[in-house]
C-alpha cells in the first residue's frame, strides 16, 4: 500500500498579516518575496479575523526581523499600513504533488516514469512495461488520484492481442469496474464497451483529414468500420455510409452511434467478413441485370458512344439492407439487398451522383462546404438519396492497418464495367511499415494484391507506434484494370436481339 505520509514536506515560513484593502499594493511592493508554488495562493484569509490577510512570504525570507527584504521594500511597507510578522507552517502533503514526482520517488531510479496515458472518456488505458508490472498497482493508483473525477477507471492491456477482431485483454487496477464510456470527438458523440470493442483517441486527427476530403451527397464504404469514427462524421457532413464490420459489438455501437448523431438514416451497417460486404455492395442485382431499361442503355451506349441521360422505368436504390448481428446467410443478405433496389420508388437521373447536398428538416440543401447549424440536427429519413453502389462509389476507407493490403485482392474483377458511372472510387488502405521497409515495397504488395498497376498513389504518415514502426495511409485511385472483363450474359443476348430488330 502506498503510504502518503511520506510525501509530507514542511515548511516553516512567515506571513504579514495586513488590512485586506491594502494586499494588492503590498503583493506589487513584495514582488519577488511572495511564496511562488503551484496552486499554492501567496494571499489567504486570517483565521482570526476577516478584516485582515496573511500574505505569506517566500521560502528565501528565513529571519523574524524581515532582514532578508531590502529595507526599502520594507520602508514602503510600513508607510502603506501597520504590518505585523507571524509565523506561517505549511505542510505539502500528497495531494499536493503531481503524479510525476509521486511515481519518481517510489519507482527505482533511472526508469521511465509511467505518467502519460491514453484517455478514453472515464477509462485511462496505461502501457506499463515488464520491468514496471511489479509496481503496476501503485502506479494506477497514482493515475487514479492525480486525474479523479476525469478518470474513474484505470486499466493495463494484458499480453499480445490475439483475437479475430483485435480487441485487448484488459486488466482494472484502479477505479470503478465499468468498461462502457463515452467519447466525444469532432462534435460527434461515440458510446462504447471498452472491453468489446477497439478505439483509438490517437486517430483523431486522421479521422478529420480523410471526412475533410468527402463531399456532402457522396457515397462511402467503410469494410472495417469499428463503431464509427469514419462513418459517423462522415454521415454528419451528408455522405451515404455503407460500414460494415466483423465484430457484431463493433456493429451494435455503430448503430448506437448513428442514432446518438442522428445520422442513423445515413449510416447503413452491416455484420460479415470485409470481402463479402464489398462484393455484395458491387454486385448488380438480378432484376437489374434483366431490364429492358439496362439493355436500352447500352443500345444508345453502342449508338450514340456516350452514357445515356435518363432511365425510364428504373426505379431508384435505397440500399437498405437489414441489419445483421453475426455474419449468416450470405445468400439471403444478397437476395435482401436485391428486393429492397427493386422495390425503391423513385427514377433519377442515371448520370447524377448520389446527392448535390444533404437535406435537412427544414427541406433545404447545403453547399459541399458541410451541413450548417447543429450537426444533431436529424436529417429526415424519406429524403435519403437513395444509392445503387454497384453504379457508383465515391471512397472506400480501409482501417485495418494489420492487414488491410491482403484485402485489397477483393477489387479484382469486382466492378462491371457496363453499370459504373463516372470515375473509380479512391482508396484509403493503411498500413504499417518498420524502419527496414519502403514505400514501393509497399506499393507492390497492393499491386500485387491488385494484379493492377496503381497510378499516383499517395502515402500520409499517421503516426508512431512503435520505435521501428509506423502507420501509413495508403490512397490511390482504382486501376481500371480492377474492372470486370466479363459482360452479363443475358444482358448481352438481349442486346444482340434488340440489335437485329
Amino acid at each position: 500500500m502506498l503510504d502518503e505520509s511520506k510525501f509530507d514536506v514542511h515548511l516553516k515560513l512567515w506571513a504579514l498579516r495586513i488590512p485586506r484593502e491594502h494586499c494588492k499594493v503590498a503583493s506589487k511592493i513584495l514582488n519577488g518575496y511572495l511564496i511562488n508554488r503551484a496552486r499554492v495562493k501567496p494571499i489567504t484569509e486570517d483565521p482570526t479575523c476577516q478584516e485582515n490577510r496573511y500574505v505569506i512570504l517566500s521560502e528565501k525570507v528565513q529571519n523574524s526581523d524581515l532582514s532578508d527584504i531590502p529595507q526599502q521594500k520594507l520602508d514602503e511597507l510600513n508607510k502603506l499600513c501597520k504590518i505585523e510578522i507571524v509565523s506561517y507552517p505549511m505542510t505539502l502533503g500528497y495531494s499536493y504533488w503531481d503524479a510525476d514526482y509521486v511515481l519518481k520517488q517510489i519507482l527505482p531510479p533511472g526508469v521511465e516514469v509511467p505518467t502519460s496515458f491514453e484517455t478514453i472518456g472515464h477509462i485511462a488505458h496505461l502501457n506499463i512495461h515488464d520491468e514496471l508490472l511489479p509496481f503496476k498497482d501503485v502506479i494506477a493508483k497514482v493515475i487514479y488520484d492525480k486525474n479523479y473525477p476525469r478518470i474513474k477507471t484505470v486499466v493495463n492491456k494484458v499480453g499480445t492481442i490475439a483475437n479475430e477482431f483485435r480487441v485487448p485483454e484488459f486488466e482494472i487496477l484502479a477505479g470503478e469496474d465499468n468498461m462502457v464510456t463515452e467519447v466525444k470527438q469532432y462534435g460527434a458523440t461515440f458510446k462504447l464497451d471498452y472491453s468489446l470493442v477497439y478505439w483509438n483517441s490517437r486517430l483523431e486527427h486522421e479521422h478529420l483529414r480523410i471526412i475533410s476530403q468527402f463531399q456532402p451527397g457522396e457515397t462511402i464504404c467503410d469494410m472495417f468500420a469499428g463503431i464509427g469514427p469514419f462513418a459517423i462524421p462522415a454521415a454528419q457532413k451528408g455522405c451515404i455510409v455503407f460500414a460494415n464490420d466483423l465484430n457484431p459489438d463493433s456493429v451494435h455501437y455503430l448503430k448506437i452511434n448513428a442514432k446518438v448523431n442522428k445520422v442513423d438514416n445515413y449510416v447503413r451497417a452491416y455484420n460479415m467478413d470485409a470481402r463479402e460486404f464489398i462484393r455484395q455492395l458491387m454486385t448488380v442485382p438480378a432484376g437489374e441485370i434483366n431490364s429492358e431499361s439496362d439493355v436500352f442503355n447500352l443500345k444508345a451506349c453502342g449508338n450514340s458512344g456516350t452514357q445515356a441521360n435518363k432511365k425510364t422505368g428504373i426505379e431508384n436504390v435505397g440500399l437498405d439492407v437489414e441489419d445483421k448481428e453475426v455474419a449468416g446467410n450470405i445468400t439471403s443478405n444478397l437476395e435482401g439487398l436485391q428486393n429492397y433496389c427493386r422495390n425503391a420508388d423513385a427514377s433519377v437521373t442515371a448520370t447524377k451522383r448520389p446527392s448535390d447536398g444533404c437535406l435537412e428538416e427544414n427541406g433545404t440543401t447545403n453547399s459541399a462546404s458541410g451541413r450548417k447549424g447543429k450537426t444533431s440536427k436529424r436529417m429526415k429519413g424519406s429524403e435519403l438519396p437513395n444509392t445503387k453502389t454497384w453504379e457508383h462509389v465515391d471512397h472506400v476507407i480501409m482501417n485495418l492497418p494489420a492487414s488491410a493490403l491482403k484485402f485489397l485482392d477483393a477489387f479484382r474483377g469486382l466492378i462491371q464495367r457496363q453499370y459504373w458511372k463516372g470515375s473509380l472510387p479512391w482508396i484509403h488502405c493503411y498500413c504499417f511499415i518498420r524502419a527496414n521497409e519502403t514505400e514501393e515495397l509497399i506499393i507492390s504488395e497492393a499491386e500485387s494484391a491488385l494484379n493492377a498497376c496503381i497510378q499516383d498513389p499517395i502515402f500520409h504518415k499517421v503516426r508512431n507506434v512503435a520505435p521501428n514502426k509506423a502507420m501509413f495511409c495508403l490512397s490511390f485511385r482504382l486501376p481500371e484494370a480492377c474492372f470486370s472483363a466479363k459482360i452479363t450474359q443475358s444482358v448481352q443476348s438481349a442486346g444482340e436481339a434488340m440489335s437485329s430488330t
